[in-house]
């Protein structure tokens, strides 16, 4: 996947987070999508290392 690819995805969460989340997206001219990865973004840890423990 190409880092301009971009995959569908389905979000459950209360309406009024969904609400204010459009409303940021509206004040700051981003669309909800950029909103939410902007947030993902900035929660994740840069770097992710799942390690396979050993029996």
């Amino acid at each position: 996947m190409t880092t301009s690819a971009k995959q569908r995805i389905t979000l459950f969460m209360k309406p009024s987070l969904a609400k204010y989340a459009r409303a940021q997206a509206i004040l700051e001219d981003l669309t909800l999508t950029k909103i939410v990865e902007k947030a993902l973004i900035a929660y994740l840890p840069a770097e992710t290392i799942i390690k396979k423990e050993e029996f």
